[in-house]
């Protein structure tokens, strides 16, 4: 059995566990949320801990004492259950603490007092500030809205859930999708099939890590896209590089000697089985049909369609997943499940720096749609610079022009470099200031925090930075929401353009990043 994708739960108090009385000092004014006490139970069953984050500036403001407060919260538990921890912040929006949430301190300091980390903890609450507290510390945000609840804070929302039951079914649910499905026999070549870009390259890598696991040797099938992101996941032997004419976004014409070479390629690989990852818009159908040509004997996909026999697991996943959960559940289902040890978080191999006291703004994206703006960008870095942060632009293939111009005379550009390179000049940087893209992926893999300026054309639960520390910047709701297009369909592109350096300057403070003393080293050398 796998360990559990979370070891703890958090919750805001009031709104969440309890019903909303402003200011409430008196303990009997408490009133549980309907079903939270059941909630609360079973996730106590599954043997994880639970701890309560709330903001209480009542007590600033002398509208109750810490005597009634403690009150209050006795009472909390004599409804509802032991909670493992209570983490409150007594300030109010003017002490510009690092406790009151949307800050991360609570979770910080709820994720220590419970034995563990943020990236193994969720937590549930009812507006806005909780869930990006949450992704501001590394942790999982569930929304469970009510009343009081803004419609912009329900749209940028990574999860959501209509009550505290539904909360519960969400984490437990998770968890039952990374348990492993029995093997009929141990694997010995395993052939993993992730054929995108690199940034879904870089979202596999967990799962890669599962296969590599319980075989003897893992082989990676990929696309030229993702060649580069290949050769730095761990516990890949050996990377078949191929287009495949259904999934790359630009095809040539289909080539039959080519199919046939590649069945032969699939042959020499002499795979036992295969697991095949997917993105929304593929069917894994015509390569199952190579791969049987090639003598596989074992196949395990995601498969909307009926498969018959090409498919030996056809495996269903919820669309809300993660990307990085929704491939390991797709090895779960296959059988493979991380060593233990292994969080379960992204990993690349490359030679790390130290923490440099730099920012990193990456101002390209791989389709027009998911691009900031790059004039918008360009007063970012001087508003950066101006506060006295070193700012370094980074440009992939094809975009020397538009770092330069982001740059300006504000920030160094370092130039083209490799994936490996970038990938060791972000773990070194105190962040990344970038769009939905693979360098956030990336960032994330280095365990190097994201601002996200995120286009909502792909919904953020499934491909926002994984559990690192993050911002997510950019109108939720915006009429592009959900459409999965590569240019946009909405005149002005309204969900980046109204991005301001102040709410980037601001972004970058929730993430706790001081400005750094003055020091004349280079940094992108």
């Amino acid at each position: 059995m796998s360990a559990p994708l979370y070891d703890a739960v958090l919750f805001d108090r009031d709104g969440t566990l309890i019903v909303d009385v402003p200011y409430n000092g008196d303990p009997f004014k408490v009133r549980p949320m309907p079903g939270a006490r059941a909630a609360l139970d079973r996730l106590r069953a599954a043997g994880l801990r639970l701890g309560v984050v709330t903001n209480q500036s009542g007590l600033a403001r002398g509208r109750f004492t810490a005597e009634q407060l403690a009150a209050v919260n006795e009472r909390v538990e004599e409804l509802l259950g032991p909670f493992g921890t209570w983490q409150v912040c007594p300030h109010d929006d003017t002490a510009g603490c690092a406790c009151r949430k949307p800050a991360a301190g609570l979770v910080l300091a709820a994720a220590a007092a419970l034995g563990t980390t943020p990236q193994r903890c969720v937590l549930v609450g009812d507006i806005g500030r909780d869930v990006e507290a949450a992704l501001a510390a590394g942790a999982a945000g569930i929304l469970v809205p009510t009343g009081v609840t803004l419609e912009a804070e329900v749209a940028a929302a990574p999860h959501r859930a209509a009550d505290l039951a539904g909360a519960a079914d969400l984490i437990l649910d998770r968890h039952r999708l990374l348990s492993p499905a029995p093997r009929p026999r141990v694997a010995r070549t395993v052939l993993a099939v992730r054929s995108d870009s690199a940034g879904d390259v870089l979202v596999t890598g967990p799962a890669i890590r599962a296969l590599a696991a319980g075989a003897d040797r893992v082989v990676l099938l990929c696309g030229p896209r993702g060649r580069a992101a290949a050769e730095l996941l761990p516990g890949v032997d050996e990377i078949v590089e191929w287009r495949l004419p259904w999934i790359d976004p630009e095809p040539g014409p289909v080539d039959p000697a080519g199919m046939r070479a590649l069945t032969d390629r699939l042959r020499a690989v002499g795979a036992d089985e295969a697991v095949v990852f997917t993105s929304f818009h593929q069917s894994a159908l015509p390569l199952a049909l190579l791969l049987r040509m090639a003598g596989v004997d074992r196949i395990t996909a995601i498969s909307e369609d009926y498969p018959g026999t090409l498919l030996d697991v056809r495996h269903r996943v919820p669309d809300e997943l993660p990307e990085p959960e929704r491939a390991r559940s797709v090895a779960a289902a296959a059988g493979f499940v991380l060593p233990a040890g292994d969080d379960g978080r992204l990993r690349v191999t490359v030679a790390r720096r130290p923490r440099g006291g730099y920012l990193v703004v990456h101002p390209g994206a791989s389709c027009e749609a998911r691009a900031c703006p790059p004039e918008n960008l360009r007063r970012i870095v001087a508003a950066l610079a101006a506060q006295g942060h070193r700012v370094v632009v980074t440009g992939g293939p094809g975009e020397r022009h538009l770092a330069a111009y982001v740059a300006g005379d504000a920030a160094d550009d370092p130039g083209p470099m490799p994936l490996s390179e970038l990938a060791g000049l972000l773990s070194g940087a105190d962040c990344l200031i970038v769009a939905n893209t693979g360098p956030a992926h990336l960032a994330a893999a280095v365990n190097t925090p994201v601002i996200s300026l995120y286009a909502p054309t792909v919904p953020y639960g499934r491909w926002g930075p994984y559990r690192v520390p993050a911002v997510r910047l950019g109108d939720p709701g915006a009429p592009c929401r959900d459409t999965r297009a590569t240019r946009c369909p909405v005149p002005g592109h309204p969900c980046l353009t109204g991005i301001r350096p102040h709410d980037v300057l601001a972004a970058v403070h929730r993430l706790g990043i001081a400005v750094p003393e003055p020091n004349h080293d280079e940094v992108a050398a």
